[in-house]
């Protein structure tokens, strides 16, 4: 929701409700929606990265802190600290996201839960020596028979050892 809502904010992803010039009484209701004990998307995280757009250095901010999430600004002229979350972005869409059609909230939540358990603990980082992670205990078996894990109807498939 936090990368829907930002890059709804930045126009990229501009859908029914959201404006395409969004001003700080906007921004600062994300962020109390966000922040929301109950449901919201950063409840019990501490910080939030956030660019230089002025739209997020006042309610939006002044909400976060409140919240006791810190938001953290990014340097300036730094654009190459995005490529991460990018690179991210651009695998779950090439994995999953394309592969479907999702009609509503309910199911592209359903989608991004698979694919975080999926991304964080059985898809293996070129970045980390091609390493998971957070690998599950199964992982490493030398000997057992191999097991196939299917997320999301087969879409994505984790191969291990299971326990001999």
């Amino acid at each position: 929701m936090c990368w829907l809502l930002l890059n709804s904010v930045r126009g990229v992803y501009i859908s029914q409700g959201l404006p395409p010039h969004p001003h700080d009484a906007f921004v600062t209701q994300c962020a109390r929606q966000l922040t929301d004990h109950v449901d919201g998307f950063l409840r019990c995280k501490q910080y939030l990265l956030h660019d230089r757009d002025e739209k997020f250095l006042h309610g939006f901010d002044r909400m976060l802190r409140a919240s006791g999430v810190e938001p953290v600004v990014l340097p300036v002229r730094s654009p190459n600290l995005n490529a991460h979350c990018q690179r991210f972005v651009r695998a779950i869409k090439e994995e999953a996201l394309y592969h479907m059609i999702i009609m509503g909230e309910a199911a592209l939540r359903y989608v991004l839960t698979h694919y975080l358990a999926h991304y964080h603990a059985e898809r293996n980082h070129q970045g980390l020596g091609n390493h998971l992670i957070a690998p599950k205990p199964e992982v490493g078996h030398q000997t057992g028979q191999v097991v196939r894990r299917e997320r999301l109807d087969g879409l994505l498939s984790d191969y291990y050892r299971d326990a001999a």
